[in-house]
């Protein structure tokens, strides 16, 4: 890869036909459209938030430096920007009069700054190397100069190694934060447009967990038809059998949920009324764990975290028992006690037994002491849910 050093290049001669687009994915030009800012491998813009778009203008106000930028040549007299993205923007947008930073403990916009911190900005020299090489060679730069700073996600690294017409058009419709669908969409998906965390979860999906095999090979498809029509189709199952919209189904796995249980049948009302029951159980511990139980036909209360017995309910039914298994003989184990084995008579200790619940949780015992039993350890592990 050869690279040459410039330093002749102003904020200002970046900013001479800057574009700034909001829906993102779609690219930001400047350098009298000659630079591409945000090219599709790139990340989306992410210092709009009032704090590190206004250090940016800051630094240059306070003449602290920029850091270097990277340009790749592309053609003659064309280029795109490889690392400096952020700030590039973030000048620009100031410049344009999308923000606005405190000067001498006033809002001050780009326009109504003083002539003299205008020309300041304007006149800022930025240290730009500009790469040119093979592709591979640019991708493998890109992912090293990004070790440093906000980490990329590995949607971002995974946007820039199969960038192509497929990642610009699955940006534009994931990567999107203006796209009205996600509102929708975050009831069951966490994270944001703007790191790729909706992008990741539909390639996730799609690709049953093989996001890389799928991007390289889709990279030069011209329509994402299969990424949407499959993700839509998740969320659409998903949002029939639970018409109530609950924070805890954020984040699941509703790709392998979809997979295991869309061929079957389910009643909405029923659902819900299960939902509402298990949120007003004070013993289930793990309310994400509520749905795919559900989902299950109600049997892997594992997925619940069912409330164990507090230490001091175990120490009490275990004494009772002890003392009435030693009064007769038998084992303190009530299993073992009626069992043809050499336990039949063992003493266990409290360290070798487990609390159970002599009736089942699922099928209406309480984690009460009135319901407890301890059992040897062997068991309670073959008891199960019976």
């Amino acid at each position: 890869m050869i690279t040459t050093l410039r330093t002749d290049i102003t904020v200002k001669d970046i900013c001479d036909g800057f574009v700034y687009n909001q829906l993102e994915g779609k690219g930001l030009f400047g350098l009298s459209g000659k630079l591409t800012i945000q090219p599709e491998y790139q990340r989306n813009y992410i210092y709009a938030d009032g704090k590190r778009d206004v250090a940016v203008i800051d630094s240059m106000l306070k003449d602290y430096p920029l850091g270097l930028i990277y340009f790749v040549k592309i053609a003659a007299d064309k280029f795109e920007v490889l690392d400096g993205q952020q700030r590039i923007t973030s000048f620009g947008r100031f410049v344009t009069n999308k923000f606005a930073v405190k000067v001498d403990g006033m809002e001050q916009y780009f326009e109504s700054l003083a002539p003299e911190l205008q020309a300041k900005i304007l006149n800022t020299r930025l240290t730009i190397y500009e790469c040119e090489g093979e592709e591979p060679e640019i991708k493998s730069w890109f992912k090293t100069i990004n070790i440093a700073g906000v980490p990329l996600t590995n949607q971002e690294l995974n946007n820039a190694i199969y960038s192509g017409p497929f990642v610009t058009l699955a940006k534009e419709e994931f990567s999107n934060s203006q796209n009205a669908n996600i509102q929708k969409w975050s009831a069951y998906v966490s994270g944001s447009a703007n790191r790729q965390e909706f992008l990741e979860c539909a390639l996730d999906w799609v690709s049953k967990g093989k996001i890389e095999d799928y991007m390289a090979l889709h990279r030069k498809d011209t329509n994402i038809n299969e990424l949407r029509t499959y993700f839509t189709s998740v969320i659409d199952w998903v949002s029939t059998v639970f018409t109530d919209v609950e924070s805890e189904m954020r984040g699941l796995e509703w790709g392998r949920l979809y997979e295991t249980y869309k061929n079957q049948p389910y009643s909405p009302q029923v659902v819900s009324d299960q939902i509402k029951n298990l949120y007003a159980d004070p013993y289930v511990k793990n309310r994400k764990g509520i749905f795919e139980y559900i989902l299950g036909g109600s049997t892997d209360t594992k997925l619940l975290e069912v409330r164990v017995f507090d230490e001091a309910t175990k120490k009490s039914v275990y004494a009772k028992q002890k003392a009435e298994a030693e009064k007769k003989g038998i084992s303190n184990c009530p299993l073992c006690a009626i069992g043809n084995n050499t336990n039949k008579n063992k003493i266990w200790t409290l360290a070798e037994m487990d609390a159970d619940h002599v009736s089942a949780w699922s099928k209406g015992g309480a984690t009460a002491i009135e319901n407890c039993e301890m059992l040897c350890k062997t068991h309670n592990r073959a008891k199960g849910n019976k």
